[in-house]
């Protein structure tokens, strides 16, 4: 069995050398990820401009592949390039930082890297981490996280993708891991509505014109059962599970246009 393992954090960040330590006895691991820091990017594809692919040797020994571009640009080549065939199993992650809310899940690389892996069929998990401090999460290379339990928790995940495969109807699974977990079990819940409050920063140049950085606060206002309320206030191992198709509910449509 084959595992594809991308992520937005870039090739020689830890989060991924962890998830490839996860599964490493579980299947064959193939490490493809951009070369650099890539949070924010979302589902883009690069298409003009040509992408490079260097191979890297990571931290552990093995091989990887650094790419150019974007997650989903990682993506592509390692289902097209690389591997031979699709794999069994595709983790996007461990991504250094949570992933959670409606708003702002398709801005996430680590989920745009997934969901590009998800829409060829393959069995894909999303996998993030809650941090303390908003300064690492946009670090390239090794960072100071500890791994341990989020690798023990997709390790234990993993077994059962690669197993029986996703439910009828899952496209992909969202997977959070709070600071500090208070058990070892996955808490099923839905998704928030926000992941931040946009705020948006003025500055003034040397030249007297403004310039804008877009930043944001945590949303505080999700409910219980939400997976921004589980993971930031009862510190639980959220586990969404997400459909691609985003098509709504048709014959009201019908109805409406009349």
């Amino acid at each position: 069995m084959k595992a594809l393992i991308c992520n937005d954090d870039g090739i020689t960040a830890s989060g991924i050398l962890a998830a490839k330590k996860a599964v490493d006895d579980l299947c064959d691991t193939y490490v493809v990820a951009p070369e650099l820091q890539q949070s924010g990017i979302g589902h883009a594809l690069t298409l003009y401009e040509p992408l490079r692919v260097n191979e890297h040797t990571l931290r552990d020994g093995s091989k990887g592949y650094g790419v150019s571009g974007t997650p989903t640009d990682a993506v592509t080549i390692g289902l097209f390039e690389i591997l031979d065939k699709h794999p069994d199993l595709m983790i996007s992650g461990i991504n250094t930082g949570y992933n959670i809310g409606q708003a702002e899940l398709t801005t996430s690389g680590t989920l745009g890297a997934a969901l590009e892996a998800a829409s060829f069929g393959i069995p894909t998990i999303a996998i993030s981490q809650e941090v303390t401090r908003d300064d690492i999460k946009f670090e390239n290379g090794e960072n100071e996280i500890d791994f341990d339990f989020a690798g023990k928790m997709l390790k234990k995940l993993s077994k059962i993708v690669l197993k029986k495969g996703l439910p009828e109807g899952i496209d992909l699974l969202n997977v959070n891991i709070p600071a500090n977990p208070i058990n070892e079990e996955f808490e099923v819940v839905h998704l928030g509505k926000r992941m931040y409050t946009p705020v948006i920063d003025i500055r003034m140049d040397p030249r007297g014109k403004p310039y804008y950085w877009i930043g944001g606060e945590p949303y505080d206002l999700d409910e219980p059962g939400s997976d921004g309320y589980e993971l930031r206030r009862a510190q639980k191992t959220t586990i969404t599970p997400l459909t691609i198709d985003l098509t709504g509910d048709m014959s009201l449509l019908k109805e409406w246009i009349k």
